[in-house]
């Protein structure tokens, strides 16, 4: 072998060793579909030589690449599977600066469900801590799933009784009425977002069997009227479609030891023109309350298909156009 000499540049190269192949072919994907998402978030090539990856590029980025490797590598040690979706977060997260960790996952019977990004990571901060909290963007940035998520977590914990979802079926009036079928059949298609967050973490036998004791509960708005809810983690999805008065109603149903959670966009109401939305008075109103939580999310944390933020950004752009 030739010597390399002094005035060779070292190889900007970093080894990162595993101890299961059959793990570092998961971590690497199909044709290294996982290892090529990474290459491109940071900068860098990695060259997999079994259970061995070489990364190479400036020093900065192979650090952040090594880290993303090795934290889905133990989330796939630790029993949890990886798809393309999770190696793009966790490239995302690093990249915003923000450790790629699992602090504020939540862990349930079939799926490990962390933050993807730096305001998902705050939010799920915020749901630990407040008892009341705001979450506002979006679609797509994932604030009804961890605010069911965080609910979840609770009860499986037994930090609260039962879990309350709900939201303002159909428009804010909830003209439900010309629809066939009972009450239920009525308002279910406006409830199945909710009852779909459940079944992906929870098996669908176990979330019958506790809606049918009460312990979990879908039920639009105008059902919260009159209603005390305490231990319980209580959520209300698509909040920009309630009134002031509904939102006010659905605030002051807050009971001892409940956690609650309102969600929504404030720019995506479909509240009669010149009706005030519940959401946005609410956090005009509420903002720097004790015990109060708003958690804001943008284009840049959408975590669906990557077209769906550069879509947004989009329309955002031509409303504001429009303003001006």
């Amino acid at each position: 072998m030739q010597k390399r000499r002094v005035s060779d540049p070292i190889p900007l190269v970093d080894q990162l060793t595993f101890s299961d192949n059959r793990l570092v072919a998961a971590l690497s994907g199909e044709h290294d579909a996982h290892l090529q998402i990474i290459e491109k978030a940071f900068s860098v090539r990695i060259d997999p030589r079994g259970n061995v990856l070489n990364i190479s590029g400036p020093a900065a980025a192979r650090a952040d690449a090594a880290s993303v490797l090795r934290f889905l590598y133990d989330r796939l040690k630790a029993g949890h599977p990886i798809a393309t979706d999770d190696v793009r977060a966790a490239a995302k997260l690093s990249a915003s600066s923000e450790a790629a960790d699992s602090g504020f996952a939540v862990k349930t019977p079939k799926r490990l469900i962390s933050p993807r990004t730096a305001a998902q990571r705050a939010y799920m901060e915020a749901l630990s801590r407040a008892d009341l909290n705001f979450g506002v963007g979006p679609a797509g940035t994932g604030k009804t799933y961890l605010a069911v998520a965080h609910a979840v977590g609770l009860y499986l914990a037994g930090k609260v009784e039962r879990i309350v979802l709900s939201r303002p079926a159909l428009e804010a009036g909830e003209r439900i009425g010309f629809l066939p079928g009972d009450v239920k059949e009525k308002i279910d298609p406006y409830l199945r977002p909710l009852y779909d967050a459940l079944h992906d973490m929870l098996h669908a036998d176990y979330v019958e069997r506790r809606i049918a004791s009460g312990e979990i509960e879908i039920a639009p708005l105008a059902f919260m009227r009159g209603r005390t809810l305490a231990r319980a983690a209580v959520i209300l999805d698509e909040a920009q479609n309630a009134t002031v008065a509904q939102t006010k109603m659905f605030l002051t149903r807050l009971g001892e030891g409940a956690h609650m959670a309102l969600t929504g966009d404030p720019s995506q109401s479909d509240l009669p023109r010149g009706e005030t939305s519940g959401l946005s008075d609410a956090l005009e109103l509420l903002d720097g309350v004790e015990g109060v939580a708003i958690s804001r999310f943008t284009a840049a944390d959408v975590i669906r298909h990557p077209l769906v933020g550069r879509i947004i950004d989009a329309y955002d752009a031509r409303d504001a156009e429009r303003r001006r």
